[in-house]
């Protein structure tokens, strides 16, 4: 058989970025001599994240369109004619057989040159409410695998696959023992631990929220396991303490989930994904400042079935410190929560993703 050649694009934040890492990894199990190669954007946490991860990486000179009026919207129709020149040289220096989209400026810039050059593509949309992009090369695409159900209003029916959201395989079964967990982070073995993710570049009114509150978690018994974001940790970083650990980014992510006795977290669709494998009752803060307030469904999805608490931004000094209490003094509501948000888990997303690249491969 042809030796496979796949070109996986997606980044900008980790939550196209460790699907894609997932996916790749599921393709390399399969098939070990597969060449695989990443296009990402210039400057972007993918150009660190995936080498780390042992792939080969090239960058586009693409940015965003910003909705604010910005200097750097003058730039962005050069940035985007040199990056659909940058796709069409990699496309013919590479030869792939197939490209995967996870999402991202550049993504959608290397998926169009690929379907203009009539390569079959699959596209991997994580969110409840896709971007304009996704839903535009939706129509050419071979395969759209989507992480929430009922996406026939955005992508033609035919093309649909409800597979869930890939998770790196370390997080669909933890194994690590939590003492040993707290242990890694320098934390009490025993001690309880609310553990803070603001996603891959951090959230700033989460990050207020924790900053005000330390001594009233601290005052109820809990260690803080802290991920700021790289944007936040100069501001945050000098409250880190014995019993308050906090950190730009986190690699550890297994060790991080086991240690978590309650988690704080924004609603992306891919830390839902991990959430539901890792089962720990969970405070959900949804970004406001997203398409379509996808967040806020992303998270309404998990609170109707009570698998999660939902606060809004709006809410959060009213409300926090009652949900915390009415969840740290309720052992059965916690417990609750676990049973329930397990049942949402899709452990074999990213299994079920290859199966349908190769579906289109094999043609």
């Amino acid at each position: 058989m042809k030796r496979l050649r796949i070109v996986i694009s997606g980044g900008g934040t980790g939550g196209h970025i460790f699907p894609a890492l997932a996916i790749a990894s599921e393709i390399k199990r399969r098939y070990s001599d597969a060449e695989l190669l990443f296009v990402g954007a210039l400057g972007k946490m993918e150009m660190q994240q995936v080498p780390k991860a042992g792939f080969v990486i090239k960058g586009l000179w693409i940015d965003g369109f910003q909705r604010s009026l910005s200097l750097r919207n003058l730039l962005f129709p050069i940035k985007l004619l040199v990056s659909l020149g940058q796709a069409m040289r990699i496309l013919w220096q590479f030869r792939p057989q197939a490209v995967v989209g996870t999402g991202g400026f550049a993504s959608g810039v290397f998926l169009k040159i690929a379907q203009w050059r009539g390569l079959p593509t699959l596209i991997q949309e994580q969110n409840s409410y896709p971007g304009i992009t996704n839903k535009l090369l939706g129509q050419k695409a071979q395969a759209i695998c989507v992480g929430f159900e009922e996406m026939e209003r955005f992508f033609p029916q035919e093309k649909i696959i409800y597979t869930g959201n890939p998770v790196r395989k370390s997080l669909t079964q933890i194994s690590t023992p939590s003492g040993q967990a707290k242990a890694h982070f320098e934390l009490n073995e025993t001690q309880n631990v609310v553990a803070v993710l603001g996603g891959s570049l951090g959230a700033r009114k989460i990050n207020e929220l924790i900053a005000s509150k330390l001594e009233f978690l601290q005052a109820a018994g809990y260690q803080i396991l802290w991920q700021c974001g790289k944007l936040y940790y100069d501001q945050y970083g000098h409250l880190a303490s014995k019993t308050v650990k906090i950190m730009p980014f986190v690699s550890n992510m297994e060790s991080f989930y086991a240690a978590a006795d309650i988690l704080i977290a924004r609603a992306g669709a891919g830390t839902l994904a991990e959430l539901c494998c890792v089962a720990k009752p969970v405070i959900l803060i949804p970004s406001p400042n997203v398409t379509a307030n996808h967040q806020v469904k992303n998270a309404s999805a998990l609170v109707a079935q009570q698998a999660a608490l939902m606060l809004e931004e709006k809410d959060l000094e009213r409300q926090f410190e009652p949900q915390i209490i009415s969840l740290t003094q309720d052992a059965k509501k916690q417990e609750a929560m676990r049973n329930r948000i397990a049942a949402l888990a899709k452990p074999n997303a990213t299994a079920q993703i290859v199966d349908e690249l190769e579906k289109i491969l094999f043609l």
